[in-house]
């Protein structure tokens, strides 16, 4: 018997299949197990995405959206660097709410780097959305290079993210403002 086409978006499902990989792991997940977990069919599932890399894309989005959401409008008369540090800790308080299925995927990509290198340009996309955010200028070559600088910042927090056990997140936040403060310094330095 069909099951009764649901009216769910590809953001829905893409928690869904985040937050299933928190319970089987991101390895083991078919669509199939989405369309059970979310109750609709295959085929509903196949008009959301592609493969599994659109759902980490969808998922991305969705996390993106969330942290802009909350961050609101932040004004300039607060540095730069605690205004980044306050969108990124917002991004991974955001996070937490699906730790377990995002820890999942990022240990995946130990065993299929080919699903890091191809998400390596939606992260590019979502450190331009956290710097415009934070009121930097995300154009040209400087940009370019605030964009890059931040991906790389924003990947070593999210390792020690990973192995924070507590929801104030001290780890976290102490790497992210070690490593804030050292691109400053750069910046400083080198006038970006």
């Amino acid at each position: 018997m069909p099951k009764v086409k649901k009216d769910i978006s590809k953001q829905e499902l893409a928690i869904i299949a985040i937050n299933l990989a928190g319970d089987i792991g991101w390895g083991n997940i078919r669509f199939q197990d989405i369309a059970d977990e979310a109750d609709i069919s295959l085929a509903d599932v196949s008009r959301h995405f592609d493969d599994k890399i659109c759902i980490l894309c969808a998922f991305g989005k969705y996390i993106d959206q969330r942290t802009l959401d909350e961050v609101g409008i932040i004004t300039k008369d607060v540095p730069a660097r605690e205004r980044l540090f306050d969108i990124l800790m917002t991004r991974f308080d955001v996070l937490n709410e699906h730790k377990d299925g995002v820890v999942s995927v990022l240990h995946s990509f130990k065993s299929d780097p080919k699903q890091a290198l191809i998400s390596l340009p939606y992260l590019g996309r979502s450190m331009t959305w956290m710097l415009e955010a934070a009121g930097l200028d995300t154009n040209g070559m400087r940009g370019a290079l605030r964009v890059i600088g931040l991906k790389v910042i924003y990947l070593k927090a999210l390792r020690d993210w990973m192995n924070d056990e507590t929801d104030d997140m001290p780890k976290t936040m102490a790497s992210l403002d070690k490593s804030l403060g050292k691109a400053e310094g750069l910046v400083e330095k080198f006038g970006l």
